[in-house]
């Protein structure tokens, strides 16, 4: 990966921070996309070798292909994206409403589509590239107050095994599904989960950057794969 641009969304905190953070380290060239957290995305960009950092609100899609456009055009290239940003919100099924589905859907799966085509048309047109989005143990697992997400993120696991397919041989896409990864306090949901996980405890965030480099890595050959890093959750 030494030299090779990757673009990872939503790096300012979490996975997304630990994500580009790992992929510095290996020798890529980050560029560190935020919306609303600039502090946080520039304190991520300072671990990142002084990356560049972009904003962009990812609900606009003018706005997707004008920082795909902002990035290639500073690397003079592009050869990763990291499809990390997303919403979490919980709600009785019976009370979602129209704006409650969207803000999801927004950013999960819409804005997880534009940025991938976005970068595949300027890793098509150098001769390839590699993608990884982030689904979720809810693209897995049913939460009943949970489904407008889970289906969001069981929706960004079948756009990644048709984009592999579309894009095939020269764009890789796969999908790392993190379990339980908790940053901060935990509440009483989050405890029950991670007293079901077979690995007995909840995961890091360098864990799942761990699988987004090994996806970054693979060879072209491994595509439309889904690797779930949850200490074994999935299988309860």
């Amino acid at each position: 990966m030494k030299n090779n641009v990757i673009l990872v969304t939503g790096a300012a905190k979490r996975i997304g921070r630990a994500a580009a953070i790992a992929l510095a380290a290996e020798g890529a060239r980050v560029a560190i996309h935020y919306n609303g957290s600039e502090a946080e995305a520039r304190a991520t960009a300072a671990e990142c070798n002084h990356a560049p950092v972009f904003q962009a609100n990812l609900e606009s899609v003018a706005e997707i292909r004008s920082l795909v456009d902002r990035v290639a055009g500073h690397f003079g290239q592009l050869d990763g994206l990291v499809n990390n940003a997303a919403r979490f919100t919980r709600f009785d099924p019976l009370n979602i409403e129209e704006a409650d589905w969207d803000f999801i859907h927004n950013i999960n799966l819409k804005a997880t589509f534009f940025c991938a085509q976005a970068a595949a048309r300027v890793m098509l047109a150098a001769g390839g590239g590699r993608i990884v989005n982030m689904s979720s143990l809810g693209a897995l697992r049913p939460w009943a107050h949970h489904s407008h997400y889970c289906s969001s993120k069981a929706g960004v696991v079948m756009l990644t095994k048709a984009l592999a397919k579309a894009w095939a041989p020269k764009i890789a896409v796969n999908t790392v599904a993190p379990g339980v990864i908790p940053f901060g306090k935990t509440d009483a949901r989050i405890d029950r989960l991670i007293a079901k996980t077979p690995a007995c405890r909840a995961g890091q965030g360098a864990e799942v950057a761990d699988a987004v480099v090994y996806f970054m890595r693979a060879p072209q050959f491994i595509t439309g794969q889904l690797l779930a890093v949850d200490g074994g959750l999935s299988l309860s």
